[in-house]
């Protein structure tokens, strides 16, 4: 059996040879490649997806976020052309000849890679595709191994169309039912296999069926952790606020860290028992019992980068902390955690 050789390329060429950029659809938030929306059954995901469909086809903002302006092809797979007709009234008054709906297709090992082949040829210019739901181009009647591997397969026949002709793929899918409050994207319907596979993973959650408002959460290799507050009214999604990977790290840091740095950087130097320090700083909303612990897990992000230092040694008596302003802490913070 003849084996193609592999093929590499050394790091020195790598480093000094342009390469094309990853392109956006929607600037810092939907890049080239396979991507995953999930979302409880009937929490909108239809309706925002059509809305960003609309909008990419125009070119038009998402949430204040510039867009590339394309074709665009809609897959609404659990729709009815007069439903998702009905959807277009109360979204848009003049819908773009640049997007192009359809209710059929394909399954993935059953034509779907050459149809939209074929399409590509006839409307070359298209950039985006969503498919709503991903559910409906799996083939769920035979066996086909392991979840895992059936999983990661459909995801790379579909990664594998979004590389060679550059599209924007992104797929409509389900949660679980079982919530899991440490990890949302522990809640995708499926193996690991799909967010293994995807370039990103979005999750649209509500914290109740009542709620207008819901939180979208994104994750992926091209695009930082980030979380969207939104707000569903006249049948669209609507920004309510966005918050970085940087914002969110910083949110997650209790505020009394941020009031001990003040504290030191006025002292310069502070040493002593932690009911001492707190009695000091004129605290009430922490323990003595805990101001170790939130210090020693907290330095890192919270007092490292504002150059102080942190040591803590017990005595007969007392269990003694010292913290001790080093420098200014504008050549230490390296951008991660900005105070």
């Amino acid at each position: 059996m003849t084996v193609e050789p592999l093929s590499t390329v050394d790091a020195d060429t790598l480093l000094s040879s342009p390469l094309p950029q990853t392109v956006f659809l929607v600037e810092e938030l939907l890049p080239q490649g396979v991507h995953i929306l999930c979302g409880a059954s009937k929490i909108g995901k239809s309706w925002l997806v059509l809305w960003l469909a609309l909008q990419v086809a125009q070119g038009l903002p998402v949430w204040g976020l510039k867009t590339l302006p394309c074709k665009v092809l809609y897959l609404g797979l659990e729709d009815t052309l007069s439903r998702i007709q009905d959807r277009l009234f109360r979204l848009t008054d003049q819908a773009p000849p640049t997007l192009r709906i359809g209710t059929l297709c394909h399954q993935l090992d059953h034509g779907l890679q050459n149809q939209i082949e074929q399409y590509l040829c006839s409307f070359s210019h298209t950039k985006l595709i969503i498919i709503d739901t991903f559910q409906k181009i799996r083939d769920n009647t035979i066996s086909r191994g392991s979840l895992y591997a059936a999983d990661y397969k459909d995801m790379s026949l579909l990664k594998q169309l979004a590389d060679r002709y550059n599209l924007c793929i992104l797929l409509v899918h389900h949660l679980r039912k079982l919530t899991d409050t440490a990890d949302p994207f522990n809640e995708v319907s499926g193996s690991t296999g799909l967010q293994g596979a995807a370039d990103s993973t979005f999750i649209l959650k509500r914290n109740n069926r009542a709620s207008d408002e819901a939180i979208l959460l994104a994750t992926g290799r091209d695009i930082e952790y980030q979380q969207l507050t939104l707000r569903f009214s006249q049948f669209r999604w609507h920004l309510v606020s966005r918050k970085d990977a940087t914002t969110l790290a910083k949110e997650e840091i209790p505020s009394f860290l941020f009031r001990l740095a003040d504290f030191v950087r006025q002292q310069k130097h502070w040493e002593g028992s932690a009911t001492a320090l707190l009695a000091a700083m004129g605290e009430t909303e922490v323990t003595a019992n805990n101001v170790v612990k939130l210090i020693a897990r907290y330095w890192e992000r919270a007092l490292d980068p504002m150059g102080i230092t942190y040591t803590s040694h017990r005595t007969a008596a007392e269990r003694r902390i010292s913290l001790t302003v080093t420098h200014d802490g504008n050549d230490s913070n390296d951008g991660k955690y900005p105070i």
